[in-house]
């Protein structure tokens, strides 16, 4: 079983070998394990690593008009972009240059691998700042929604893109959750982010390809909603904030896998390799 093999059948809830390895440490350890280890590729070979999370591709957002927008008026609404070319060109060639790239360095080692592309609120926190768009959700359901919708398209074309490629699964980002709770209501969001995110669901899975969604914070309320949309992996299960490890019993009746995030507090230098 290569590590392809034992990360898919991991996440479909088939028996495998040993548990997968992996660990995301690039975005703040590189400098420690550089030191220790010559380079973040090299530990990954060190611990024989199963998966890479891999980022990239064509910008999502035409960036100079939102700002061009932004600067035009008092303040940035959903109103004023709804129908707007906002969006970048999923279809840019040369935008998956880099996902390309790490594609062959990590499938020489047989690893899987899963890219990470832009949710729905999250994505929007970006144009609007959180604290505005959470305003938004209420003063302006229809324009967000319609946002949404086209985040949606352009996220189905990219996945499009990437699975040509040879990539694994989707994997997309989303944060929803505070530290106790969702950040709007159930209603909202069943409302609002649901229909969109099933659509890609859909058709990522029309497409024989995994699709895991990534979210922080408590979303325990919309969790069997997260379930009926079929996604294949959830992450992370993030006890810290309020989410229940279900038992067992319940675990082997789930649909979902679960990504659980192992939150440490650590000195590097003090960790013996």
């Amino acid at each position: 079983m290569n590590s392809t093999e034992r990360v898919r059948s991991a996440i479909l809830g088939k028996e495998v070998d040993r548990t997968p390895i992996y660990g995301w440490v690039a975005a703040n350890l590189t400098n420690e394990i550089t030191d220790a280890f010559g380079s973040v590729a090299a530990f990954e070979d060190h611990y024989e690593y199963d998966m890479s999370h891999i980022f990239g591709g064509p910008n999502a957002f035409d960036g100079a008009l939102i700002e061009k927008i932004r600067s035009d008026n008092d303040e940035l609404t959903p109103d004023l972009i709804a129908d707007q070319p906002i969006f970048g060109d999923p279809d840019l060639k040369e935008g998956y240059c880099g996902i390309s790239a790490a594609l062959k360095i990590h499938k020489k080692r047989d690893r899987f691998c899963y890219v990470q592309t832009p949710g729905f609120f999250e994505h929007f926190n970006g144009v609007f700042g959180i604290e505005n768009q959470l305003l938004y959700l209420a003063l302006y359901p229809d324009e967000l929604n319609e946002l949404y919708r086209r985040q949606a398209e352009w996220t189905i074309r990219f996945a499009d893109h990437c699975i040509d490629l040879g990539i694994d699964m989707i994997h997309i980002s989303d944060d929803w959750g505070s530290q106790k709770d969702l950040l709007f209501s159930p209603n909202t969001w069943r409302e609002l982010i649901y229909p969109h995110l099933k659509r890609v669901v859909d058709y990522v899975h029309s497409r024989g390809c995994l699709i895991s969604l990534h979210s922080d914070g408590c979303i325990s309320k919309v969790t069997d909603d997260v379930a009926e949309i079929r996604l294949d992996l959830l992450h992370p299960w993030q006890e810290s904030a309020g989410m229940l490890v279900p038992d067992k019993k319940t675990l082997k009746k789930s649909v979902i896998s679960m990504f659980f995030k192992v939150q440490t507090r650590c000195e590097v230098e003090k960790i013996k390799y």
